[in-house]
């Protein structure tokens, strides 16, 4: 473990038409918290925190002009063509090179979408709070970019379903059920379905978490696979315009 950590938060950042979304664990992989609320009630739970790491699922800051670089177009392989790939950041570009599909990030901030820009000024108001980026052996507080729909390709092992159907969230609550996360087990949710609740159109989703929630949750499982298994994560992109760490050491060449 990097630095001693009390709590492992994910947050999911949104344009504002609906809340943030955040999960908490603690080093057992035991749920300490998940929950919904306004930027000011997450930074408030955050805020509380003696000790934590934060997973933010959003970039820090608009894409800092790095892939219009020739000396990081030509060290790419295959080196994109000339005047493509430019206006998104290098993790983005290695994503995709995975087969990995993700939002570009502009270079403007005005051209970003809402949640973009609610995620950077979440990561400004971690850095008010004495919050420090990943990884820093001193600072009781630090935080880290993810991606979930990357970080739940990596766990699965290929494209997970699409993460809004009823099939994608059982599937994503049963990668982290798998990896030893204290939830719900997803599968009961078959053994609950009776003839008479399917043709009444009854679903037993009480223990299904929302796609919302299976993001902040993989967000925490990744900050905490970063702080206390550092060798069993990578981190994609540069650091001067923002990594994204995934929950995997090597990744494959394509998903």
């Amino acid at each position: 473990m990097l630095f001693n950590v009390a709590s492992f938060i994910g947050i999911d950042p949104t344009a504002g038409v609906r809340p943030f979304t955040y999960a908490a664990l603690d080093a057992e992989l035991g749920l300490l918290a998940l929950g919904e609320g306004s930027m000011d009630d997450v930074l408030a739970f955050v805020g509380g925190q003696r000790s934590a790491g934060v997973a933010v699922c959003a970039p820090a800051r608009p894409n800092r002009g790095v892939m219009e670089r020739a000396e990081v177009r030509t060290n790419l392989s295959p080196p994109p063509r000339p005047g493509r790939w430019t206006d998104l950041r290098l993790a983005e570009y290695l994503l995709r090179q995975h087969n990995i599909t993700i939002p570009r990030t502009p270079a403007e901030e005005s051209a970003c979408p809402a949640w973009m820009r609610m995620g950077f000024t979440l990561v400004r108001r971690l850095g008010e709070m004495d919050y420090h980026p990943y990884p820093q052996a001193e600072a009781a507080r630090q935080w880290l970019e993810v991606y979930p729909h990357a970080s739940f390709t990596i766990l699965l092992g290929r494209q997970p379903f699409p993460k809004n159907t009823l099939e994608g969230r059982l599937q994503r609550q049963l990668i982290l059920f798998q990896r030893e996360m204290a939830i719900p087990d997803p599968m009961r949710f078959f053994e609950e379905i009776t003839r008479h609740r399917l043709l009444q159109g009854i679903l037993p989703l009480g223990d299904l978490y929302s796609a919302a929630e299976l993001d902040a949750l993989v967000a925490a499982f990744t900050v905490w696979l970063a702080v206390c298994q550092p060798e069993q994560v990578c981190a994609l992109g540069d650091a001067e315009e923002g990594q994204i760490y995934l929950p995997i050491a090597e990744l494959r060449d394509r998903y």
